[in-house]
């Protein structure tokens, strides 16, 4: 069976990226899907890239496990908001620590062009915003999606990545949130679909 791999790059276990995660997880599941999470802002890890590229840092348990679940998935879902047009800092670092070079990807032997290591995977980023997402796409160009989906993912090999938008979550009213939690349970079935098939 084909395997989903959730992210969910909020730092808080009460924001409501919390709940886009499990609704999207129990639709996923309870359409017979095999679904595994990665709570970042639960991991024990030190974001910060010490010394660049110059010297490795040791992995520590929680990245590894991490590495681990990417690396045995099909699918995977990536769940943030944007703050200050980016990624949070902690789900920053966790890529900084993990897609690592000779990990995610190698550089060609003479050549500045690399191989990435995550092909033949899938992916989706949810996003949510203070504003339409019509708003930051045009206006602001989207930075972090687009610094997720192609200098991150399709970099390291993952040529398929959808982008979906949820917003603006501030002063959203419960009916607005609950419609958001329903077209995540969408997604989450047409994700289940397209990786069965």
């Amino acid at each position: 069976m084909k395997k989903i791999l959730v992210i969910n790059a909020h730092p808080s276990a009460t924001s409501f990226n919390q709940a886009l995660t499990q609704r999207y997880v129990e639709q996923a599941i309870a359409l017979g899907g095999s679904v595994d999470i990665i709570e970042i802002g639960q991991l024990n890890f030190d974001p910060n890239l010490r010394y660049g590229y110059q010297k490795r840092m040791t992995i520590e348990p929680d990245l590894l496990a991490a590495w681990e679940k990417i690396q045995s998935a099909d699918h995977l879902v990536w769940i943030f908001p944007v703050w200050w047009g980016g990624l949070p800092a902690f789900a920053k670092g966790f890529i900084d620590r993990l897609f690592l070079p000779s990990q995610a990807f190698s550089y060609r032997e003479n050549s500045s062009r690399v191989i990435g290591h995550l092909q033949s995977k899938s992916a989706r980023i949810i996003t949510t915003l203070d504003q339409p997402g019509w708003f930051y796409r045009w206006y602001y160009g989207e930075p972090s999606t687009r610094q997720l989906k192609k200098a991150t993912l399709q970099f390291c090999g993952i040529k398929k990545v959808k982008v979906n938008y949820v917003g603006t979550v501030r002063g959203s009213t419960e009916k607005q949130r609950e419609n958001w939690l329903q077209q995540v349970a969408k997604w989450a079935a047409q994700d289940n679909r397209k990786i069965k098939s």
